[in-house]
């Protein structure tokens, strides 16, 4: 073959790992030096290979970012949203990457109808508080982190990373004359909040292991060191802060995969101390918010402790008095069928946030003239006549709200922003997401099928096609899956995937256990010494669809990303023959590596979710039989399309490069291994919405050729 399309071929230094009796003889360790030049070289020369291998796909990478982009409106703005004195929105521009983000003054206190949405035209007083486009210019990348506007809307707090590696910089604007304060600080991690007088700015910093685990509070205007806040010491807690929704409270979250305890301090007094809230009992999660409840201040918690009646394994609401934590008493009790994931506190309302039927949805219970606690019956459901749709809150910072923003989307409905008014149930639509074009959301149909487990345990699979397409006849199918963290795989539009749908090409997503689709049983079953649930579940839901004649294997490719991407690893060693095609971004292929070493970023805070094989042998040879790279052998694996990003964080390039080159060289199959390295980029690839077309057009191109759907 032509040198362009032999894959480079890496050097092999033996680097032994031994733990618990086991030695693995790991030959491309050496690349975890991103500083050393042949690893640059290595990257580059797997670029160069990945290009001559998709040259002949260039024309159809450039058809389908047109596609993108003549289906967008790229001139556009959000709905505005009411805050304070102002109606706040996003503006975008043609020909502009980034977002402009503006305000606008509002006409009086009365008034709660936000202006029309107009994307070529300024509002009346419109002022422009931040312009991304301009922050990045110079950049190969950039990324707003923290963007915190001050109660009185004096104040812009905003952070911004121009690396790719989440580490921002945060600087305060004064939104009155435009000027930026010298008030800077360096090497903060994405959010930063207000105290209610605008006299200090909380923020939050990484450790050595790129934890967030500290809060500052920067004193505005002062040359004196900040303030550390609070230290979280457990290395298996990850740090988060912000307001409460009333904005009485400042909270702090202390959190790991299991166990969360949060601190408050009343917003009347920012420089004091924080509080516990509800302590921090092992294997205890809880989220809190204030709310107001029959003229009372209460904490309302969400939570899986006990209940007397045994855990709230799918989560339970109570309501503890601010003042009296004794008489804290259960507003929504435990019930199996269906996961309580948050509730929302406004002045007149509270909106739960659930999910049944591995869909989410939300009730909303009516405060008004009540002189007592709401109750779950008090919850009414919010819903849409579309079957696989997600439903939840949108924008709402305004406590007093008369009506609740809501969204809606589906597989077939580009996003819906609404009013809701409670008390008559009356909706009002405000936007919906425009494409351009003739789509028509009656062109294409979205379904649910069950596939069956090894265990027998049904596992939805959700399925998207046009309606003009023969579900009888083989079609090429890309099937999507994740499977980690209690991260759910919700129905969504998506303007890229048309570009598939329109090409005959159906779209599937299995909710593999390990998500949290069904429940937190379903997350339990898909982790820890229960992970491999997560690939058979997969495995079972491509079987499915080959078998109900969906598709055929030289038509199916499979896709994940992240921890999504270790699954499609997994999938690759264990059923190489079910798939034509595996594409796997920022892919966790090398978890023991990464799990076993203390000192690399973010590794002790993951010992919850996939086990602590450094101290337990068992959890070591559990992962160790699955660890995509540890068992890459001589297999007839698919065409494999693998992305990764020279500066992430969250997943080393090194794991995905380390398992190219084993792949490339083991593979018997003949079908091309390919790595692309995204050299500007960072966990979700590169920035600015042209350039992440750009990359969506590489990726579909690629899924249509090997799909079958198009000729190469």
């Amino acid at each position: 073959m032509p040198e362009a399309l032999t894959p480079p071929v890496a050097k092999k230094i033996p680097a032994p790992r031994e733990f618990h009796g086991d030695v693995f003889v790991d030959q491309y360790e050496w690349m975890r030096d991103r500083d050393d030049p042949e690893v640059i070289a290595y990257l580059e020369a797997q670029n160069a290979y990945v290009a001559a291998q998709t040259a002949s796909q260039e024309q159809l990478r450039t058809d389908i970012f047109n596609e993108i982009r003549s289906r967008t409106k790229e001139t556009d703005m959000s709905v505005p949203v009411r805050s304070g004195r102002y109606w706040y929105y996003l503006r975008t521009e043609e020909g502009k990457a980034y977002g402009i983000r503006c305000r606008c003054p509002i006409d009086g206190d009365d008034d709660w109808t936000p202006p029309e949405v107009s994307g070529d035209q300024s509002l009346p007083g419109e002022q422009v508080l931040l312009d991304s486009n301009a922050e990045a210019e110079g950049h190969d990348f950039f990324a707003l982190g923290a963007y915190s506007i001050s109660h009185d809307g004096r104040w812009l707090a905003y952070s911004t990373d121009t690396v790719g590696d989440e580490r921002y910089t945060l600087r305060v604007k004064d939104l009155e004359t435009g000027e930026l304060l010298p008030d800077v600080v360096e090497n903060t991690a994405g959010g930063a909040t207000w105290s209610k007088d605008a006299r200090h700015l909380f923020y939050l910093t990484v450790d050595e292991a790129w934890r967030p685990d500290t809060v500052w509070r920067h004193d505005i205007g002062s040359t004196e060191p900040d303030t550390r806040v609070y230290t979280e010491p457990d290395e298996r807690f990850w740090v988060g802060f912000g307001a409460s929704h009333s904005d009485e409270y400042l909270m702090i979250v202390a959190g790991s995969k299991v166990t969360t305890e949060a601190f408050a301090l009343s917003m009347d007094d920012p420089t004091g101390e924080f509080t516990s809230i509800a302590g921090r009992t092992d294997g205890v999660e809880y989220s809190v918010e204030h709310a107001r409840l029959a003229g009372s201040d209460y904490f309302v918690i969400v939570h899986n402790g006990d209940t007397g009646d045994g855990r709230a394994v799918n989560f339970a609401v109570d309501a503890m008095p601010v003042d009296d934590p004794s008489a804290r008493r259960t507003i929504v009790a435990h019930r199996p069928e269906y996961r309580v994931e948050d509730v929302d506190c406004f002045a007149d309302y509270l909106v739960l946030s659930y999910r049944s039927e591995a869909l989410p949805r939300i009730a909303i219970a009516d405060l008004r003239g009540r002189t007592d606690l709401p109750g779950a019956d008090d919850f009414v459901p919010v819903a849409f006549d579309q079957e696989l749709c997600s439903v939840g809150l949108g924008a709402n910072p305004e406590w007093n709200a008369p009506h609740l923003r809501i969204g809606y989307t589906s597989f077939v409905d580009p996003t819906e922003i609404l009013d809701l008014d409670v008390s008559t149930g009356d909706r009002r639509l405000l936007k919906r997401a425009v494409v351009l074009g003739d789509y028509d959301p009656a062109d294409y149909v979205a379904t649910r099928e069950w596939a069956t487990a090894a265990d027998g345990t049904r596992i939805p699979v959700s399925i998207v096609r046009r309606a003009d397409a023969d579900p009888a006849a083989p079609m090429p199918l890309l099937l999507n899956g994740y499977g980690a963290y209690e991260i759910s795989s919700d129905p969504g539009f998506s303007v890229q995937a048309l570009s598939l749908l329109d090409r005959g090409v159906a779209v599937a997503t299995a909710h593999v256990r390990g998500g949290g689709e069904m429940g937190r049983e379903w997350y339990e079953q898909g982790r820890l010494l229960a992970k491999r649930n997560t690939f058979t579940d997969f495995i079972a839901a491509a079987e499915h669809l080959i078998e109900a004649g969906w598709t055929s294997p030289d038509k199916l490719i499979a896709d994940g990303g992240s921890a999504g991407g270790l699954l499609m690893g997994a999938v690759a060693n264990l059923a190489p023959e079910l798939f034509g095609g595996i594409l796997a971004a920022v892919p966790f292929v090398d978890p023991l590596t990464s799990i076993l070493d203390p000192s690399l970023p973010l590794t002790v805070i993951e010992w919850d979710e996939w086990g602590d094989p450094l101290h337990h042998r068992e959890i070591y040879s559990y992962i160790r039989d699955y660890a995509p790279y540890e068992n890459v052998a001589e297999l007839p694996y698919p065409a494999m399309l693998i992305l990764t990003s020279f500066q992430d964080t969250r997943v080393l390039f090194t794991e995905a490069a380390k398992w190219a080159a084993r792949l490339q060289e083991s593979t018997t199959s003949g079908r091309p291994v390919l790595l692309k390295t995204e050299m500007n980029g960072g966990h979700g690839g590169p920035s600015g919405r042209y350039r992440q077309w750009e990359e969506a057009a590489f990726e579909l191109a690629w899924i249509l050729c090997q799909s079958g759907a198009v000729s190469p």
